[in-house]
């Protein structure tokens, strides 16, 4: 929603300019924060890692393009079938979308290397693609109930329709279900 609440003075506070965050600051934050982290459990980055940091903040729009272009990313695989165009003599030719130029390519890979760009994308087991941050997070229902009140959201109150009752077929009153019998069991 372009902004977020004022814990001292419980109002939404709305984004200035282009984007809700800085991505030069957002990279500190990240880095302290994480760091942090580390310290908490006596953990040390290794001495040949980079001192600067990489955090890759890119504008996908608003609503509908936003939401389409998160979809894409949260739901779908690696590479679909129909983007790989050969698979001969050890080599994978595939297409993409070059994410600067936004044309259509072509490359070529050993199996091997082509594999070690998929198995990028895999995560650890235990690790979820996305979490919920925030007024969206599971525990924060109070929050997203405040939120709703200062953004005037009109909230949907879905009316669930009773499910139909079983009728005997002789005499025609509600029946009781006591147990389900899988098929082919004698």
């Amino acid at each position: 929603p372009g902004g977020g609440v004022d814990p001292s003075r419980r109002q939404w506070k709305k984004k200035k300019g282009k984007y809700l965050f800085n991505q030069k600051a957002l990279a500190k934050v990240f880095r302290a924060r994480f760091l942090d982290g580390l310290n908490k459990e006596h953990l040390t980055i290794p001495k040949g890692a980079r001192p600067k940091w990489v955090v890759d903040c890119a504008r996908v729009g608003t609503g509908i393009s936003a939401l389409k272009y998160l979809s894409i990313y949260l739901y779908r695989g690696v590479i679909s079938e129909r983007n790989i165009i050969a698979n001969q003599d050890g080599q994978v030719t595939f297409r993409y979308i070059d994410g600067k130029t936004k044309e259509v390519c072509s490359r070529t890979l050993k199996g091997e290397d082509f594999l070690h760009l998929i198995l990028l994308h895999v995560l650890p087991r235990g690790f979820r693609r996305a979490r919920d941050y925030g007024f969206l997070h599971g525990n924060a229902k109070k929050l997203l109930f405040l939120v709703q009140m200062i953004l005037h959201v009109r909230i949907m109150v879905i009316v669930r329709r009773p499910r139909p009752v079983f009728k005997c077929p002789h005499c025609g009153k509600p029946m009781k279900i006591l147990g389900i019998k899988p098929t082919g069991a004698g």
